[in-house]
């Protein structure tokens, strides 16, 4: 009997979720960069988003470029309660937690670089430590954006790592941020093309330098 060698299926996202706050204070921050991806998600494919009591978030559904059906979701419980919102949009549609690709900030990677994952901890971040906690799993994609350190900062300085991941970006990092959102669309796009892994090989090798004199 000859063995069959069976392949990984692929994992293409059905639900795409920005994390961010609610709240015009939060706008433009660099804790919010999860929602100005969804923003920019929600421009390209003409897919609008609207308040959904039910989910609890910003809510739109309609078709990817290139690609089949697809929801766009911006939690509107506040970081820390992120995963109640998604949960209930995973509910109602009964999607699985592999199905759910997670939009991020990350500290700990440079400015402009950016690092799609099929799995993986929440690495200290409170909206992503709900969404494991609602989800009861690891194993969803995820896309994080780098927003970097706060310069010169000790790691045990909380006070200015808040105001750091709370803070707006610079008029050139502003440049930089637009140029990694539309790299972002283009990283989703072939996500669900060619499945997670393989968009991997693509958004992890790019990067973008901040070049104050451009």
């Amino acid at each position: 009997m000859t063995e069959v060698l069976t392949q990984p299926a692929l994992v293409i996202p059905q639900l795409i979720v920005g994390l961010g706050n609610p709240e015009p204070k939060y706008d433009q921050t660099r804790h919010n960069i999860g929602f100005a991806a969804l923003d920019a998600l929600s421009r390209a494919w003409q897919i609008p988003l609207a308040e959904n009591r039910k989910f609890q978030g910003q809510f739109g559904e309609g078709t990817a470029r290139g690609g089949g059906k697809i929801r766009l979701l911006k939690p509107l419980t506040y970081m820390n309660r992120s995963g109640q919102s998604i949960q209930a949009v995973t509910s109602w549609y009964k999607l699985p937690p592999e199905s759910v690709l997670v939009i991020y900030d990350d500290m700990d990677l440079p400015l402009g670089k950016t690092r799609l994952r099929l799995s993986g901890s929440a690495g200290g971040h409170n909206g992503m430590k709900s969404t494991i906690s609602h989800l009861s799993s690891q194993n969803f994609p995820r896309l994080r954006i780098g927003i970097g350190k706060p310069k010169g900062v000790a790691n045990d300085d909380n006070s200015e790592t808040v105001s750091h991941v709370l803070g707006r970006f610079s008029a050139t990092e502003t440049k930089l941020m637009t140029l990694v959102l539309e790299f972002v669309v283009e990283c989703v796009e072939l996500s669900l093309k060619q499945g997670v892994e393989k968009a991997m090989n693509r958004c992890n090798s790019w990067t973008i330098d901040i070049n104050p004199s451009g």
